[in-house]
Order: C-alpha cells, then sequence, then structure tokens
C-alpha cells in the first residue's frame, strides 16, 4: 500500500527517513497543490497530512470518499495534537493495546 506525507518539513522529513513520500506544505496553496500531486500518484493508497495542514484544506478533504482509495489520514505534527485531538501515542495505544 503506498503512502504519502504533506505537512511540515520536518514531518516530511521524518516520514521520508522511513521511506515514505511526501511534499512540505508552508502555504494552503502549497497544500492544495501537494494534495493534487498525491492524488494523482500511481500507487497511493493513503495520504497522511498533518492537522495543521489539514485544516487548510477542509473542502479537499471533504471531497474525498471515505469508503474509497485514497484514504486520507490526519495526524499530529511535531507540536503536538490540535485541541481536543489524541496524540500519537494515544492512537498507537488504542490501535496496538500495548503501553508506549
Amino acid at each position: 500500500m503506498g503512502y504519502f506525507v504533506i505537512g511540515d518539513e520536518e514531518t516530511v522529513v521524518g516520514f521520508r527517513l522511513a521511506g515514505i513520500r511526501g511534499r512540505a506544505a508552508r502555504t494552503p496553496d502549497e497544500a492544495r497543490g501537494a494534495l493534487g500531486v498525491a492524488a494523482a500518484t500511481d500507487g497511493v493508497r493513503v495520504i497522511v497530512i498533518t492537522e495543521a495542514v489539514a485544516a487548510w484544506l477542509g473542502e479537499e478533504i471533504g471531497g474525498f470518499d471515505p469508503l474509497r482509495f485514497p484514504l486520507i489520514l490526519t495526524v499530529p505534527d511535531r507540536r503536538g495534537p490540535a485541541e481536543g485531538r489524541p496524540s500519537i501515542r494515544d492512537v498507537v495505544r488504542a490501535a496496538v493495546g500495548v503501553p508506549l
């Protein structure tokens, strides 16, 4: 399953170290462009977007069918989760059932 990440530079670099393609977005226009590239790239099945960037892409993300590929997954960036959202550690802990 192919992944593509869109977020701040640090997040994109971190995912690249794990072998995942991506694009950094510093503006809403860059985020929209990166989303277009990700959606048009063959083999991309999951688009990972940081919460801060996802806030810029509300309507664009809403246009994706949640029952079809590519799936959109929002994650916290290096500053942590948005208010009221779980941290990555909490999400992994709940999914795996192993204390971290």
